[in-house]
């Protein structure tokens, strides 16, 4: 069977080809099959931005389709930035103004709680869905710390590194990451079906 990852993102494609690479014959991101598409995500949680993207992908190129949509949710914040996450000063994208903004909005707060959550949604052709979640727990710094990773990265510190991700490699962060986790969950749900 192949896949199609609904993304551009080389880092994500990489991740999930490494996670999920073993249940489909050939994997591709969207550039692989020069497709170039604007999905609007008009979906009010993670999981129906992530099934609008894999639905519109899987539709269009006849194959089965992975794609995930994710973000930050600060306790303090009643969950925002939450699906608004990339678009949170206004821009989709610009991490600066993100980050300041949500500094600011802490700014008289001592409830520093955050968790980065990830849904990944599978979309076949036929219709059939699968899903999962994950989340990775932390704190919002007062102050950046790091020059790697992207979005709140710096912001974030990781419980469970004891560090922010902006301090952190690719490899450490994707061990705990909230989107890592997802996939494993998805790994274990295609593992219990081809069993079944």
């Amino acid at each position: 069977m192949e896949l199609v990852i609904a993304s551009n993102n080389k880092n994500k494609v990489r991740e999930i080809t490494q996670i999920l690479g073993n249940f489909f014959d050939r994997m591709y991101s969207l550039k692989d099959l020069g497709i170039d598409i604007e999905i609007e995500e008009t979906g009010a949680t993670f999981y129906e931005n992530a099934l609008i993207k894999a639905k519109a992908v899987s539709e269009r190129t006849g194959m089965a389709a992975l794609s995930d949509d994710s973000g930050l949710e600060v306790i303090a914040l009643g969950g925002a930035p939450g699906v608004y996450s990339a678009r949170y000063a206004g821009t989709d994208g610009d991490d600066a103004a993100n980050n300041a903004l949500l500094l600011e909005n802490m700014e008289d707060t001592d409830d520093r709680r955050a968790r980065f959550v990830s849904c990944v949604v599978l979309y076949f052709p036929d219709g059939q869905v699968i899903s999962a979640e994950g989340e990775t727990a932390g704190e919002i710094l007062r102050e950046k710390q790091g020059e790697n990773g992207f979005g709140y990265d710096p912001l974030f510190y990781s419980l469970d590194l004891k560090k922010s991700f902006g301090e952190s490699s690719a490899e450490e962060k994707n061990g705990v990451s909230h989107r890592a986790r997802a996939l494993m969950a998805l790994k274990a749900k295609l593992d219990a079906e081809k069993m079944g």
